[in-house]
């Protein structure tokens, strides 16, 4: 899919705007590395680089949005903070980057998020608000809490600098790795692949953006083939990271930029997050293990062969795992 200029001025964020997030976040970002996966490229008959964001700070490529999101903010937030919902990387994130400007910070987590990411968030000096496991009642409980103190609110995807701090790693990708033809991105609210399709796009509008999204929770996919933003439906999927919505500014950006969008299942996301632990060597979570499943399957072999693809990047968008709950052990 190639876009137009026109189509890429009317979007909520621009490449200008993920170009100045990257200096702004230079010195605090880590510049994880985009590594060939050889186990991955001889299943999926192309070279398969990974975007290792597991080694970002806190563990997640949700450190970059937040920490673009909290410079950009006056020093009198330290009176009442930041606050946001979470179910728990975009939370520690924040935590992590509140802390280093010294504003508190307030989290509400769904009661079921992992318990290793309750303790990160815990650990980075946030206050957390335990809530119902639904979008609805993460955003009403978030909305408590903001009337109660005042805090501005940082979402964990629906906000333009979130969008340009997660863009901040296509411009490394680009960078890293010679002709890159298909990027895959995890699905959940979508301000990562928003932000890596306008920066990639803006770069190369030949390039091509695939969503990965778990088949049990596919609002994204069917928001694409509808042309509605279509509500989340399931949060049981073991991609807990994925379990959020499209919202008002990332869906019209899946809808215009994004080529398409694969779903996986269940089984596939544990196979392909034990296959990294075991082949790669990688401790990605299941959330991360979405692009790996999709280029595992037959069908993306097929359609790289097809489209004469060489090299494709996935992204590891993290690697907080709860040891206890494994998805194969089960």
């Amino acid at each position: 899919m190639q876009v137009t200029l026109r189509q890429m001025t009317s979007l909520p964020i621009t490449l200008a705007d993920v170009e100045a997030a990257a200096k702004r976040i230079q010195d605090r970002a880590v510049r994880t590395p985009c590594l060939e996966m050889e186990a991955l490229s001889h299943i999926a008959g192309v070279r398969v680089f990974a975007k290792c964001e597991l080694f970002q700070r806190t563990g997640s490529f949700k450190y970059r949005g937040a920490a673009h999101a909290v410079s950009r903010l006056p020093q009198s937030t330290t009176t009442c903070g930041v606050a946001t919902h979470s179910s728990g990387n975009h939370g520690q994130a924040l935590a992590f980057a509140a802390r280093e400007k010294k504003f508190p910070c307030h989290v509400v987590m769904p009661h079921n998020a992992p318990l290793a990411k309750r303790a990160a968030v815990e650990k980075f000096g946030a206050h957390i608000t335990l809530c119902e496991p639904t979008l609805a009642a993460r955003e009403d409980m978030l909305a408590r809490i903001v009337a109660q103190t005042g805090a501005t609110v940082i979402p964990p995807y629906n906000h333009v600098d979130v969008m340009a701090g997660q863009g901040t790693m296509a411009l490394e990708i680009l960078a890293d790795v010679d002709d890159v033809d298909a990027i895959i991105v995890p699905v959940g609210g979508g301000g990562l692949i928003s932000g890596i399709a306008v920066a990639a796009k803006g770069l190369r509008n030949d390039i091509t953006i695939l969503g990965a999204e778990p088949a049990i929770a596919d609002d994204a996919a069917r928001s694409k083939s509808s042309g509605i933003c279509q509500p989340s439906t399931n949060q049981l999927t073991i991609a807990d990271g994925l379990r959020g919505a499209l919202g008002s500014l990332t869906f019209p950006v899946v809808q215009q930029l994004v080529d398409e969008i694969q779903v996986v299942d269940e089984d596939a996301i544990a196979r392909a997050m034990r296959f990294s632990w075991e082949q790669l060597k990688l401790t990605i979570e299941a959330s991360a293990a979405v692009g790996a499943a999709v280029v595992m399957q037959d069908s993306f072999c097929a359609l790289a062969h097809e489209r004469k693809w060489r090299n494709v990047v996935i992204i590891f968008c993290g690697g907080n795992v709860d040891l206890d709950h494994l998805p194969w052990s089960r």
